[in-house]
């Protein structure tokens, strides 16, 4: 049955800009009481206020997910509602270059963050779902949990490890009809992210050609809360990338990797940074990054259409192969 989201408390890491900040905005014109969290507590007041004017009542909770004592308080104040109806689990962090040339800080930031801060999350919500008997907790991963991220290797290890772990969580809780644990597979996304997170290449990075709005993925996960299922995918991109893995993943990865180094050599030159790992951005930087209305070299758009070439071809000569 469709779940009523009005009066019903929401969770939301990460909300202080991008996906998290539009989901906010979306679950409060549905009414819904919201509890919102990240690390840049005046980006998180902004946030609040829109969300007020749409009607919603709102807690402000700035919050570490890599800090478990922290959310398990997070948990605390959300529960000052009575309840905790949905959480969604939606902190990332990315850092693109080199295995090699990334600081190995980097790499555990990543990791801390897009996987153990997931951890800490579900680990405060679950044991409040299972004594309330209900409960829905979302977690935000990406195509990046179906086909790895060469240049990116934590996040594509973080996401990778996160959707094992969200299929863990829900055959433990198989036997709770009323807890629900629920994945997000987005393709490519016009928010700040790219623009907030470590650049260890000395290039300037860009995101590819058909980017979606991010009030597309806050409005899909509004329909989870409301109809849960396990998964989700959003995207020509990702139903894609999910074929193309499936079938030759590590050619896939391979030609990822020629096209992105390709890439970082016509990129112009910029100074290395640390992005968002260690403290939020100077700028939070509100829904979106502005991708969609700059030109850029479309090398994942042609990644993608070679992976999807590479996938046909492969679908056919099995065919042919077989007669």
């Amino acid at each position: 049955m469709r779940k009523a989201l009005k009066d019903a408390v929401v969770v939301i890491t990460g909300a202080s800009s991008g996906v998290g900040q539009a989901t906010a905005e979306e679950f409060a014109k549905q009414g819904s009481r919201l509890v919102l969290a990240a690390r840049d507590a005046a980006a998180l007041q902004s946030v609040a206020k829109t969300c007020r004017e749409l009607g919603a009542e709102v807690l402000v909770a700035p919050t570490d997910v890599t800090n478990a004592d922290a959310v398990k308080n997070l948990a605390k104040k959300a529960m000052s509602f009575g309840k905790i109806d949905v959480w969604f689990s939606n902190v990332g962090v990315g850092a693109v270059g080199r295995f090699e040339e990334t600081p190995i800080e980097a790499h555990d930031r990543v990791l801390s963050t897009n996987l153990i801060g997931h951890f800490h999350d579900a680990h405060a919500a679950i044991p409040i779902f299972l004594k309330q008997r209900h409960g829905t907790f979302i977690n935000m991963i990406s195509l990046g949990g179906f086909a790895s991220t060469p240049f990116a290797a934590a996040y594509s290890a973080s996401k990778f490890g996160l959707r094992g772990f969200s299929e863990a969580l829900r055959a433990e809780l198989a036997d709770e009809p009323d807890i629900h644990v629920c994945d997000v597979y987005p393709t490519f996304l016009d928010t700040p992210g790219v623009a907030h997170g470590a650049n260890y290449t000395g290039r300037r990075l860009s995101v590819p050609p058909l980017v979606y709005d991010a009030r597309r993925v806050a409005r899909a996960v509004v329909r989870l809360a409301q109809n849960p299922r396990p998964s989700m995918t959003l995207g020509v991109m990702a139903d894609l990338a999910r074929v193309a893995h499936l079938l030759a993943p590590n050619t896939t990865a391979r030609l990822l990797a020629r096209l992105t180094t390709r890439y970082l050599k016509q990129a112009p030159r910029v100074e290395k940074s640390h992005g968002n790992l260690f403290r939020p951005p100077a700028i939070a930087g509100g829904v979106e990054g502005g991708w969609r209305s700059r030109r850029r070299i479309p090398t994942a758009a042609l990644a993608t259409a070679a992976v999807a070439g590479l996938a046909l071809a492969l679908v056919i000569t099995t065919r042919m192969r077989r007669r």
